[in-house]
């Protein structure tokens, strides 16, 4: 988790007269995006474009009566709660308030000022209304569920009229697998300025939040190590063990070679392990985790193909628990067992492969056509595309959300601050110590460097 680094938590609220004509021209219709910062624009876009939210919105909405959910994402919120109780008193005594809500923007539970709680409540900003940034516009827990780092949203740079008043931080707790979001954390405050220690008070509550689900990803990728080894000694076919997020754990030798990914070497720790080579199976694998998570009697199989073979392969899934929570999927080589997903894989879900991404040039949205952009680089919260059009920032607030648009499109994480366009790679330069560093076709021929856990990857993926 991004710690919560120099927000400006003052109120610019309805006095900011420059953000509020700006917000007047696109609630009205134009695109002229001038003076509002890249996150609030991109997610002005959204409401207006994408979900249609009404500007002159009142009231938050009623949330979903009911929501699943994992059981240790009961166990992250009531630790959020317990930080944001303990945090209520000096938020309540600048007026503000501190809110918890779910993956959905269901918001759980409110401390602070009971003037300000008075006044929230008329707008729902309460609990049981969803605040999820499709049902209330712009807003400190809606946006922070759309990103990947901390979010500020201050007077005009919500969405909705009513809500101008308001200044909140907010800041995402994600599933260190999946990468889903499973709470978040909000302080508010009503005509006046968030508390000094908001930066540091979200940074730590999501950093040992953070923790927890780091730990419990640990013990998972240990679990399916074991379910691995005890499958590997009354088995003869090859086997590798995947996490709901279709990332290897551990695979043996020959499946390691199908899937492009080390074999024989474990990888228990979320943050290190293994992405296959291969789309379609990261995909059958999620599939895979979504039918184990729903039914744990769940088996199944399907065909994918490989490097090593014209033919399809058969493989197939057998989910594993911990404690009645789904850890992962053990897969076969060779081996059609359980319901079938399909050989071709028309039953499979598909994600829309992106065809454009977005960068911000000034107040302007730019639309690359993929073949455009030669690689992306992580600059603390901010990510630079390297283009045709010369160096631009992303609309995408992370490296790690951008990886994983982008990661069935020809697109490669080689190293923690790039993600390169395989296409665009011209040379490949092999230092003395097995180091490699590609060259880009780009204008300044920029030289990128691989980190030595992603060489193998890179050598396979560029057959070198």
């Amino acid at each position: 988790m991004a710690p919560v680094r120099g927000l400006d938590t003052r109120s610019p609220g309805r006095g900011d007269t420059t953000m509020h004509r700006a917000w007047e021209r696109f609630a009205g219709g134009e695109d002229d995006l001038s003076g509002v910062r890249p996150e609030i624009a991109i997610s002005w876009h959204r409401c207006r474009d994408q979900y249609g939210v009404d500007p002159r919105l009142a009231k938050a909405p009623a949330a979903v009566a009911e929501v699943d959910h994992a059981l240790e994402h009961d166990v992250v919120i009531a630790e959020l709660g317990f930080r944001a109780a303990a945090m209520a008193h000096e938020v309540g005594t600048v007026g503000g308030i501190v809110t918890i809500a779910d993956a959905t923007g269901r918001v759980l539970a409110q401390w602070g000022d009971e003037g300000t709680r008075a006044v929230a409540a008329e707008a729902n900003l309460a609990q049981w209304f969803c605040w999820a940034e499709g049902a209330a516009g712009t807003n400190g827990m809606g946006t922070a569920l759309m990103s990947y780092t901390p979010v500020l949203i201050r007077g005009a740079e919500h969405w909705c009229q009513a809500f101008h008043d308001w200044t909140c931080a907010a800041v995402a707790i994600r599933d260190v697998v999946t990468r889903k979001p499973v709470a978040v954390l909000n302080i508010s405050c009503w005509r006046g300025e968030l508390p000094g220690t908001t930066n540091a008070w979200l940074s730590n509550a999501a950093t040992t939040t953070q923790r927890i689900l780091r730990q419990r990803a640990k013990d998972d990728g240990t679990e399916l190590i074991a379910a691995f080894n005890h499958t590997r000694s009354g088995s003869t076919a090859p086997l590798a063990a995947v996490d709901p997020a279709g990332r290897v754990v551990l695979a043996d030798d020959t499946a390691g070679v199908l899937l492009g990914v080390p074999g024989s070497t474990p990888a228990p720790d979320a943050a290190v392990r293994w992405k296959a080579e291969l789309p379609e199976f990261i995909k059958a694998a999620k599939y895979a985790a979504e039918q184990a998570a729903r039914n744990p009697d769940w088996a199944g199989s399907t065909q994918i193909r490989t490097r090593l073979a014209n033919e399809p392969t058969s493989i197939s899934f057998r989910p594993v628990f911990l404690a009645g929570h789904l850890v992962g999927n053990i897969v076969s080589f060779g081996v059609s067992d359980g319901d079938p997903l399909h050989a071709r894989g028309e039953d499979l879900p598909t994600r829309p492969q992106p065809r454009r991404m977005v960068a911000l040039r000034g107040s302007r949205l730019v639309l690359l056509r993929l073949p455009e952009v030669c690689f992306a680089q992580s600059e603390g919260n901010d990510v630079w595309l390297c283009t045709d059009e010369g160096m631009l920032r992303s609309a995408s607030p992370g490296l790690d959300r951008l990886d994983a648009e982008l990661g069935d499109s020809g697109f490669l994480r080689v190293h923690r601050q790039y993600v390169v366009n395989l296409s665009r790679v011209r040379e490949v330069d092999r230092r003395d110590k097995g180091e490699l560093v590609l060259v880009m076709d780009d204008r300044d021929q920029t030289m990128v460097p691989v980190s030595r856990r992603n060489t193998q990857t890179v050598r396979r993926a560029l057959e070198i």
